[in-house]
């Protein structure tokens, strides 16, 4: 052996032999001690997971009228690995070719060629910006920015970040990032260039070429820069996938149905071309149910994405419900998204479909979503969205109203922008129709809504909580006084407490209660008295000197309590029974704030005080307390504090100068006297309080899905209905919590019902006009309930501007401009102050202090020119000029316009509740709520005379 070895002859074999034993020792390693473990990345190397979206569940209303489906998009994508190499530039110029000649939008690539001349997108998106805000298209980021916040009076001290809060707050959105001070699309184009490792300061043509001469692109020099650029629109996509180049691109991502035949009929020619098919969210009636139905959005805040990515696995780029039954029944509606597998080359490139049985891998396939059915009926739904559209258009322009039911000729009220309308069943608390105006087509957040169009459903003065508002749903979300139609709760919680429904009191005009007085209706527009008034006639007229008389157990006109004990705690109990004040049960979102509390009026008056203290303290007590956060709100509370015992005017001026007042008699005599009169004295609760609550002014505020839960009680007998808007949700019917115990064991609504035909019947009635002929019963009652305050400007400075002459005849619009200035300017350093003492606070309880109140000032948005405008008048005038002088030349607000009702009234089937916000009269409402009547009793109207 030693000899073998030693032969010079033998080492070959030899250092063979060895390789041999090693290689085969790495084999048996390779095969089989790790072969499982190779296979299985190998396995994972080639094969990817994708993602199968799940079908979305449609929604219908209760006879199977479909509402919201799924229709099939097409869009075009394009699996660039099964392209050759030698043919991919002339594949993608003819599909750009195709596409523009069928007038198709497709993805493009950053640097364009237009007439022979190269740009950037980003720089002509820059340039487009800045003319259209009247900038020269030379001006930076930082220059337009620092401009804006100049002309916005924003103090230098505050930080970039902050004065950008302060401006996005006040309407006015910059495509700036603070943070770098660059436009957004400068950031865009400098990650674009730095993908291809080109400076920020090199022109769009020498980009353009460097890029097309990239060797990993495979153009060649034949080519025009114009076909390049369609070549370029491809590769660039297809890098900026990254590691996931398998997937295919999203050519075009809406094309027609058309485009997609061609598509198919010419697949040869368009090799790795293929029609993706993808679903919209689809409403086929457009606007109709709007409200009920909710509209669809993108993922975007952190809490969604936390919700629906991380929680529910749903992808990122998934469309949501964000309002109304489709935001509600999200979960239901979405399903479940399954997976599948493809393989991939090396390149991580598309290479074919996967038989997941050969690899043994588990497959999830999608699961479609829950379909829903509403409660809603199609056909009643979109009688009384049309009867409002018709009659408010009426309304506003004070015409006649042609009807087959009888014309009417309405008073004009141009601001009647705005109505809602619900109708229940009144046995099931289904709710049947549902409607606010205006509404809105869904279909445009299918697909996420342009600007334009999100800008056009946004109401025009914003500063007008009436004006027309397309996203707000009336119906359950204002909350408004009821007026009239609250009287049969006052009626009920009487005749619980004994009122003997026939007894006749005399109703005299008009009641005198300290200083004020309280004139019945008729009193107060014709100078007429209701005379001897029952509980029928009370209703029927809406007399409200009889609810003043049993609202507080009191005959005024005899002066003599009646047989029965009544107060506002008695009648506002009573009114919860009907449900006033709580939330309805039906499934998208509703407000509701309670029934009138004497105690909180009380609260409600300490809060404006208190925040009348902090404005006024400046002026009453000294630096070292104003200046002082914690002891200004020690002061304050000790001040309000006081209003339990009321003190005498004497007592408070000593007491506050026991807190560190002025030492100024005079001056500290009239903050005492702004405390006493203007909020003690006002805390207490009156006679002349209840007398407002017993027909339905004060603090009552409802909304009308409430009122038409009310209504209901009253029709069915005493029988409190959660409200529902949703009858089935897959296979499981929704069946909401029905009374089966009636509040009514007395049989007290049956007086109230009679009082509410003779209402609709009687020859004085308003509304016999409406009803006469109509061939069913109905019972109803109408309201007037009037909005307080003055309908603010659209321009607040244009205002002033306007009538500065006529309100203060002493100041030059010069001056109040400085003066206006100034205040802006001394708010701005206040503001940045905050900001200084947040930055440079001793922990992270003071920060957050100061951010807080920051924030708040924020909100208020309390650099508004207008507001500061307000105020210099006033300081300008010496407090001449109150709020009233400034306000003279506003318009005021036009009343509520309320109908509620039921039919038939020997049988009720359904309540129509109608409210129409500066509808003017009561009685108007109820030309909808007739509409809607002949709609659900399939009335034909009559014919010849």
């Amino acid at each position: 052996m030693l000899k073998f070895i030693l032969n010079k002859k033998n080492h070959i074999v030899i250092v063979l032999f060895a390789v041999f034993v090693f290689l085969g020792w790495s084999l048996h390693q390779l095969t089989i001690v790790e072969g499982d473990a190779y296979y299985e990345r190998s396995i994972n190397n080639r094969i990817k997971k994708v993602e199968t979206l799940s079908k979305r569940g449609e929604i219908y209303d209760r006879n199977g009228k479909l509402l919201a489906t799924n229709s099939v998009g097409f869009t075009l994508e394009l699996n660039s690995g099964v392209i050759p190499s030698n043919e991919f530039s002339e594949i993608t110029i003819s599909i750009i070719d195709f596409l523009e000649t069928q007038n198709e939008t497709h993805i493009d690539f950053p640097i364009q060629i237009v007439d022979g001349a190269y740009h950037y997108t980003f720089d002509r998106n820059i340039k487009s910006w800045l003319s259209n805000n009247g900038y020269n298209e030379t001006w930076t980021a930082e220059e337009v920015f620092n401009d804006i916040r100049a002309a916005n009076y924003l103090d230098d001290e505050l930080s970039n970040y902050e004065a950008y809060r302060i401006l996005y707050n006040q309407g006015k959105y910059l495509p700036i990032s603070t943070s770098r001070m660059m436009f957004l699309e400068e950031i865009y184009k400098k990650n674009f260039l730095d993908m291809y490792g080109l400076p920020i300061d090199i022109s769009a043509e020498e980009a353009f070429k460097k890029i097309r001469s990239r060797s990993e692109f495979h153009i060649s020099k034949s080519y025009s820069d114009e076909d390049a650029y369609k070549i370029l629109i491809f590769r660039h996509a297809i890098k900026s996938q990254g590691y996931l180049s398998y997937e295919p691109i999203v050519v075009a991502p809406s094309i027609s149905e058309q485009t997609a035949i061609l598509v198919q009929e010419k697949g040869y020619d368009y090799v790795g071309l293929s029609v993706g098919y993808t679903t919209v969210r689809t409403y086929p009636e457009k606007s109709t149910a709007a409200h009920i139905l909710g509209y669809m959005g993108p993922i975007a805040t952190e809490t969604e994405i936390e919700t629906y990515v991380n929680d529910l696995g749903y992808s990122k780029n998934q469309i949501i419900g964000k309002t109304g039954i489709e935001g509600v029944y999200e979960k239901d509606l979405h399903g479940e998204n399954g997976y599948k597998y493809i393989e991939v080359d090396v390149y991580g490139k598309y290479v074919s479909e996967v038989d997941e049985t050969a690899y043994g891998l588990d497959i999830k396939a999608s699961k479609s979503g829950d379909d829903l059915i509403l409660s809603i009926d199609y056909d009643l739904q979109k009688a009384l969205e049309n009867s409002l559209d018709t009659v408010l258009s009426k309304i506003r322009n004070g015409e006649l109203y042609e009807n087959p039911w009888g014309d009417f000729q309405f008073d004009a009220y141009p601001n009647a922008e705005t109505g809602a309308g619900v109708v229940v069943d009144v046995k099931t608390g289904e709710v049947l129709a549902m409607a606010s105006y205006p509404a809105y087509d869904v279909n445009l957040f299918s697909q996420g809504i342009s600007q334009s169009d999100w800008n056009a459903l946004n109401p025009v003065n914003k500063r007008n909580p009436l004006a027309a508002r397309p996203l707000y749903n009336i119906a359950s979300m204002m909350v408004v006084q009821p007026g009239s139609v609250y009287k049969m709760a006052t009626a009920y919680a009487a005749l619980e407490q004994g009122l003997d429904p026939t007894e006749k009191l005399f109703s005299d005009g008009y009641i005198e209660v300290g200083n004020h007085v309280f004139g019945c209706w008729y009193w107060n527009d014709h100078r007429h008295k209701h005379g001897l008034t029952d509980l029928y006639k009370a209703l029927e007229v809406s007399c409200n000197y009889y609810f003043y008389n049993i609202s507080n157990g009191y005959d005024y006109y005899k002066n003599r309590p009646l047989n029965f004990e009544m107060g506002p705690t008695i009648m506002t109990e009573s009114s919860k029974q009907f449900g006033l004040g709580e939330k309805t049960g039906i499934e998208i979102g509703e407000v509701a704030t309670g029934v009138p509390d004497p105690d909180r009026k009380k609260l409600t008056i300490q809060a404006l005080l208190k925040r009348q203290l902090k404005v006024l303290a400046k002026d009453y007590f000294p630096e070292s307390i104003t200046e002082n956060e914690e002891q200004l709100n020690d002061l304050v509370d000790e001040i309000v504090s006081w209003s339990d015992d009321n003190p005498s005017r004497g007592a408070l001026i000593n007491k506050l100068f026991e807190v560190g007042s002025n030492p100024d008699y005079y001056v500290t005599e009239q903050l005492a006297d702004i405390i006493k009169y203007d909020y003690f004295n006002l805390m207490k609760w009156y006679e002349s309080d209840t007398m407002n609550l017993s027909i339905g002014q004060g603090d009552h505020t409802y909304t009308p899905v409430q009122i038409a839960r009310y209504i209901s009680t009253i029709a069915n007998g005493g029988y409190l209905n959660e409200l529902t808007l949703v009858k089935q949700v897959g296979d499981e019917i929704i069946n909401k919590n029905q009374s089966v115990v009636s509040m009514d064991p007395e049989n007290y609504l049956v007086h109230i019902q009679k009082g509410m035909r003779q209402a609709l019947t009687s020859q004085s009635s308003s509304l016999r006009h409406f009803f006469n002929e109509f061939p069913i019963e109905i019972a109803g009652k109408t309201g007037t309930a009037q909005k307080e305050g003055l309908i603010p400007p659209l321009d607040e400075v244009a205002y002033l501007t306007e009538y500065l002459e006529f309100i203060a005849p002493k100041l030059t619009l010069e001056d109040v401009e400085l003066k206006t200035l100034e205040i802006i300017k001394q708010r701005s350093e206040e503001m940045s102050q905050l900001e200084k003492q947040k930055d440079n606070a001793a922990n992270e309880a003071e920060a957050d202090f100061f951010e807080a109140k920051f924030n708040r000032l924020v909100e208020q948005d309390y650099l508004n020119k207008g507001t500061a405008m307000r105020l210099a008048i006033k300081e300008l005038s010496e407090e001449e000029i109150s709020d009233d002088d400034l306000n003279q030349f506003r318009l005021p607000y036009d009343n509520y316009s309320w109908f509620a009702s039921y039919a038939p009234y020997d049988n009720p089937e359904i309540a129509v509740v109608i409210l129409v916000p500066q509808g003017g009269s009561g009685s108007y409402s109820a030309a909808i709520a007739r509409d809607v009547y002949a709609q659900y009793f399939k009335l034909k109207p009559p014919t010849g005379e």
